[in-house]
């Protein structure tokens, strides 16, 4: 890799580091092409991404902005999963990592935040942004419906009343 390689790659990685929500930092030695592949499956079905990366590049894209434990993170055959939601990566890493002993998960970087594995893990069983989204959306709807249904009570047991009214003088 040229030096123009390595600038455009650093440049690349500032990015993906400012943009994500949460970046997963994993050890994936020993997996085969085909573990890999099913791997950046699951992660592209939740809108995040999987990319191995050079540690001295990863350090100096991070140009010491989380300090020596985000550096220090990155040793070894190393793959940074990401995306825009926090919670995505982290799920789909976590759940991959139960399943296959050759993939392990080191930490996370969170904006300037340092996540070891037990936080990467906590940030794993929260709920997503869409499921949060439909909590807010049902939320916001059980007044209106409980609005409807209380003013639709009385006009039900009026007609009701009326009804039994018509049913007693037609007897």
């Amino acid at each position: 890799m040229d030096r123009a390689q390595k600038q455009v790659t650093i440049e690349t990685l500032k990015g993906v580091f400012a943009d994500a929500g949460a970046v997963v930092v994993t050890h994936n030695l020993g997996l085969t092409v085909a573990e890999m592949t099913d791997l950046r499956g699951r992660l592209r079905k939740e809108g995040a991404h999987l990319k191995v990366v050079k540690n001295t590049l990863a350090q100096k894209a991070l140009d010491g902005s989380v300090g020596e434990a985000g550096d220090a993170l990155f040793t070894g055959p190393v793959a940074i999963a990401y995306a825009p939601d926090p919670v995505s990566a982290a799920k789909v890493a976590t759940q991959y990592a139960k399943e296959n002993d050759k993939f392990t998960i080191i930490g996370g970087l969170m904006g300037q935040e340092v996540l070891d594995k037990a936080a990467v893990g906590n940030l794993a069983t929260l709920p997503s942004l869409d499921q949060l989204r439909g909590k807010i959306i049902g939320l916001l709807q059980a007044p209106a419906t409980k609005i409807a249904g209380v003013l639709q009570a009385p006009a039900a047991q009026l007609a009701r009343v009326m009804s039994a009214y018509a049913a007693k003088d037609a007897a």
